[in-house]
Formats: structure tokens, sequence, C-alpha cells
């Protein structure tokens, strides 16, 4: 079941929380391919300095002010788009980062988008195959095994070409701490991830 408008209209902490355990899903022309979401992060409003929406309304930062259920892709340093769902209601600017999936559908898809193999990794002379949890591991990646653009910036998570799911899929324990790959706002334990599962992040 696709998750509802008001799943996202609430405060974003909440929706961090209760996103662990859904399923992302995007559909690239008839392709698709989803996850369970196993890490994350918040960023809440323009007082959160780590959050895009710290200077203020800009053209870029634009989706974060808009309204819940969206989608907000950005590049970061020029070479992976990342993909974050805007909470909250219009006016104040909020968006949880995807960092991790648990692969579930269309995992050579994955496969081939991130290159298939793990470099370095050899046996009998050829290289291993990539493991399923390390396709979707850190957002980059995941955004690259998804075939996530930026031309899934702004799109309505309630369409039929990004979205969220709920499969009842059980979620496991549930963990918070510091957020990672930042230089300010690491004091926020806004970071929310699945205990001991092998596609977190490491911090």
């Amino acid at each position: 079941m696709k998750l509802p408008r008001s799943f996202y209209d609430r405060p974003t902490l909440d929706v961090a929380r209760d996103l662990i355990g859904k399923v992302l899903v995007h559909n690239r022309r008839g392709v698709v391919t989803s996850g369970v979401i196993v890490e994350l992060e918040a960023y809440i409003g323009e007082s959160d300095p780590a959050c895009h929406a710290a200077p203020g309304p800009t053209r870029r930062n634009e989706p974060l002010y808009g309204h819940p259920g969206y989608s907000y892709v950005y590049l970061n340093y020029g070479i992976h788009s990342l993909v974050n769902v805007v909470t909250e209601s219009h006016g104040r600017p909020a968006a949880i980062l995807i960092r991790a999936l648990d692969p579930l559908d269309g995992i050579e898809v994955m496969r081939r988008r991130r290159g298939g193999t793990m470099k370095g990794r050899r046996t009998r002379g050829d290289r291993n195959p990539l493991a399923r949890h390390e396709l979707c591991r850190g957002p980059g990646n995941l955004t690259m095994a998804m075939g996530i653009t930026l031309a899934e910036n702004r799109l309505d998570l309630l369409g039929d070409r990004l979205y969220i799911e709920d499969r009842a899929i059980p979620a496991g324990a549930l963990a918070w701490g510091p957020r990672i790959g930042i230089r300010v706002g690491t004091q926020h334990p806004w970071r929310a991830w699945v205990e001991g599962h092998p596609a977190v992040s490491r911090a």
C-alpha cells in the first residue's frame, strides 16, 4: 500500500521512525527497483545548520518549503544524486535523506547499474559480484542502483514513478545516533537505522 500524504505531514522525527521498514520503489521506464529502508537521516528547519534550508529559501531548496510527500533530489559534490523525502506542513522546511536500503526488486538491474562487481575482490581470477547488502549501502550508491537522478527531483511520492509502500515488513530493532558525513549539526541524534543490518553505512 502506497503511503498517503498524511504520513509525511507530521513531525519529521516521527516520520523518520515510521519510514524504517517501508519500501522505496522507483519505476524507470518500466524497470522497477525497490528496497526496504534501513537507514536515514532527518534535516529539520532553518535552525539546523546541516539542513539545506539553513540559508533561508532559495531556488535549490524550494522543495523543502513545499507540500509534504514530495521528493527532494540534489547533487552532492557534483557527483552523486541524493534522494530525500519532504516532511511537515507547507512552509516548514524539513526532509529525510534515505541513506540505505535492503534491496527487494530488480537486484540484477541494481548490480548492473553499480558496475556489477567489487573491485579488488578476486576469486580464481574473477571479480566477485556485489553482495546484495552492498548494492544500496550509502545514499550515493542507493540512487545509482535505483536509477534515481535529478530528473526525480520534486516528484509527488503519491505518483507512479517514485513512491514508498508499506508492505508490512518487520523492521527490526531501531537505533538512533548522530548524522554522518557532515561537519555541522553533528550534535543532533537524527540518524536512524536498523541495528546490526549489513546494509547500514559504517559510521
